[in-house]
């Protein structure tokens, strides 16, 4: 086989349900970024439908353009499941039924004490110079098939040409992905280096301002430094390949150090950490308790809260005063004050964060209150508004304006209130909040 140095790899996925929506291709996705943990880089993600010319036509283009192909969908025994026939007929191939693919099809009905349709042995076919990729959670084998001299010698890409075919359902494709073809590919890797990747993840920052701060270190080669953006949140990602994990990890370090010395105080996390896991674990290095008063993310911050297992350990009291009725009874805001600021003001937010931290005797109060849409906007307080207080002994108690572009749907409003809220918090714990920054 030819050596190259590294190589391009494609992502086909079969069937119309997918062009239709119906079903959303998380398959890859995860082969995206397991390919990318072994340092081999994707260059296609595709999707064609259940016809057979449509599939043909983008399987020769992926013949010339990529060495390694690898396929999800179309393996099953229906009519429409069409991936391995067409594939023989592209690269004319026969067809072999294989012998041990078939004695597992017929023990996975037996041992289920379920009658098998003779059509389920249509998935026991294979090219005749193709191998099974054993599938120990489903039906359908797979397909490991070095292709290298079937395509041609006019191809853009050079060195080997492997194909490999899976099942559609996830969860067969996965532990097919884990057991039987990643160590193939492993042995066949002309490119031995291993890819490894950091996120440092912010919020508060925009991506544009964020790129703009960053713009010089996003331009170098090595280690690569490329925005994205989440949820309420941007994320840069630092990626270098090197002989060794810990080899690679040398390369990030004075990367990661240089952003973090420009733009840390929006860095919240890395990895997969969540912004509510960083609170709740300041909340406990600090041995803080804390209360919510929530009254237009309608308990959406104290529920992320307490999505983190122990979170008794720093959650206190926390109530919805989604009524000026209730914030004046529950949490004793002056009906002078709502009716001279109106419920989302400055004014409000102190008085509700004061307000929770009286009545539960926590150590911090955390209040919200906004406008979260689509109604209820006006030209002086527009639909996206939010103030945040917070409220601790000692302290002088803050309240933070944010505006969130009113474009997003309720939903999606209520959840980035729910991230500044978060993110003031955080910044308050660590001591670098006041009036005239963040």
């Amino acid at each position: 086989m030819a050596e190259n140095t590294s190589w391009k790899a494609e992502i086909i996925a079969v069937g119309t349900e997918l062009l239709m929506g119906e079903v959303i291709n998380s398959n890859a996705a995860y082969l995206s970024q397991e390919l990318a943990a072994i340092g081999i880089d994707v260059f296609y993600h595709t999707s064609v439908g259940d016809n057979p010319q449509r599939i043909k036509g983008l399987f020769q283009q992926a013949f010339r353009r990529s060495n390694l192909i690898l396929v999800t969908g179309g393996l099953g025994p229906t009519d429409d499941d069409l991936t391995v026939s067409t594939l023989a007929e592209l690269l004319d191939t026969p067809l072999a039924e294989d012998e041990g693919s078939v004695e597992k099809i017929k023990a996975f009905f037996i041992t289920r004490d379920m009658p098998m349709s003779s059509t389920n042995l249509k998935q026991a076919l294979r090219p005749v110079d193709g191998e099974p990729i054993l599938n120990r959670m489903g039906t359908a084998p797979g397909l490991y098939w070095d292709i290298t001299h079937k395509v041609g010698a006019e191809r853009e890409v050079e060195g080997p040409c492997l194909l490999l075919a899976f099942p559609g359902v996830p969860r067969e494709m996965k532990a097919m992905w884990t057991e039987e073809a990643l160590p193939r590919i492993l042995a066949q890797q002309p490119d031995k280096r291993i890819l490894v990747t950091r996120f440092l993840k912010f919020t508060g920052i925009g991506e544009s301002l964020l790129g703009e701060k960053l713009r010089d270190l996003m331009a170098q080669s090595s280690p690569t430094v490329s925005p994205y953006v989440g949820q309420a949140e941007v994320k840069i990602r630092i990626a270098a390949k090197a002989e060794t994990r810990e080899a690679a990890y040398q390369l990030i370090t004075p990367t990661e150090t240089e952003i973090l010395s420009r733009v840390g105080q929006y860095c919240f996390g890395k990895d997969e950490e969540t912004l509510e896991e960083v609170v709740a674990n300041l909340l406990r290095a600090k041995k803080l308790q804390l209360a919510v008063a929530e009254s237009c993310t309608g308990g959406l911050v104290s529920s992320r809260l307490t999505d983190i297992s122990g979170s008794s350990d720093y959650t206190f009291l926390n109530m919805v005063t989604y009524s000026n009725a209730a914030k004046t009874s529950q949490l004793g805001v002056p009906e002078a004050t709502l009716a001279t600021h109106g419920a989302v003001s400055e004014a409000v937010a102190k008085a509700m964060a004061e307000g929770i931290l009286e009545k539960s005797q926590a150590d911090v109060g955390l209040s919200i209150t906004g406008i979260a849409g689509p109604t209820g906007g006006t030209d002086a307080k527009p639909v996206g508004l939010v103030y945040i207080g917070l409220a601790q002994a000692g302290k002088e108690t803050l309240a933070k304006k944010v505006l969130v572009n009113p474009r997003y749907d309720r939903k999606y409003i209520k959840y980035w209130f729910s991230q500044y809220a978060l993110h003031y918090l955080r910044l308050w714990l660590l001591g670098l909040l006041d009036a005239d920054k963040h």
